[in-house]
C-alpha cells in the first residue's frame, strides 16, 4: 500500500509543479511588454557611398534626387571588385522594397539576378527620354535600362509599377 500512495503522491506534485509554472508564466506573458508590430527600418544615409561609387565605378551611377522623405533608403553598397556593382534599397510610400541596382556583369546573368527571375514583358516606357523595359515577376517586378555607357540600370523591387517608375523619373546619373 505504501508504494501506491507514494505514487499518487509524486503524481499529485507533478501536477501541482506543473500549474505553478504555467501561473508564473501567465504572470510574465502579462507584465512583459511585447510589441507584435513590425519594427522600425532604419534610413541609411547613403551620401559617402555615392560619392564612391561615383568616383570609383567606370559608369554613371545612379541615385535618386527629389524624392519626399517618405522614401525611405534602407540600404547601400558598391562592390568595385564585383562588376561595379551598385545597389540602393528603399523602404517605399506604399510600404514596398524598390531597389537600384546597376553593374557593368553581363545584362542577361545582371537583369535575372537584380529581378530574381522576373520575366521580360513587350510593355516599355519611356521615362526622361530613355525606354525602360518592364519585368514582371512573382516575387519582383522591374524597369530595366539597357546601354547606359557599359552598365545596365533595374529598378526593382515589390512595389507596384507606380512606384517603381516614380524612383525611375527620381534617379540622376553622375
Amino acid at each position: 500500500m505504501a508504494g501506491k500512495s507514494s505514487i499518487q503522491k509524486s503524481a499529485r506534485d507533478m501536477v501541482l509543479s506543473l500549474a505553478v509554472i504555467m501561473i508564473a508564466a501567465g504572470v510574465m506573458y502579462l507584465f512583459i511588454p511585447h510589441d507584435d508590430s513590425e519594427p522600425e527600418l532604419k534610413r541609411v544615409d547613403y551620401r559617402v557611398e555615392l560619392l564612391t561609387a561615383r568616383r570609383a565605378a567606370s559608369y554613371p551611377v545612379a541615385a535618386p534626387e527629389g524624392l519626399p522623405q517618405s522614401w525611405k533608403a534602407t540600404s547601400v553598397r558598391f562592390r568595385g571588385d564585383d562588376f561595379d556593382a551598385w545597389h540602393l534599397g528603399f523602404h517605399s510610400p506604399g510600404g514596398k522594397y524598390v531597389g537600384v541596382e546597376q553593374s557593368t556583369e553581363k545584362p542577361a546573368v545582371f537583369v535575372d539576378e537584380a529581378t530574381q527571375g522576373a520575366e521580360e514583358t513587350d510593355v516599355t516606357q519611356r521615362i526622361d527620354g530613355r525606354t525602360w523595359q518592364r519585368y514582371e515577376g512573382e516575387r519582383y517586378d522591374a524597369l530595366v535600362l539597357r546601354g547606359t555607357e557599359g552598365s545596365t540600370t533595374v529598378v526593382t523591387g515589390s512595389a507596384s509599377f507606380e512606384e517603381l517608375t516614380r524612383m525611375a523619373e527620381a534617379l540622376r546619373m553622375e
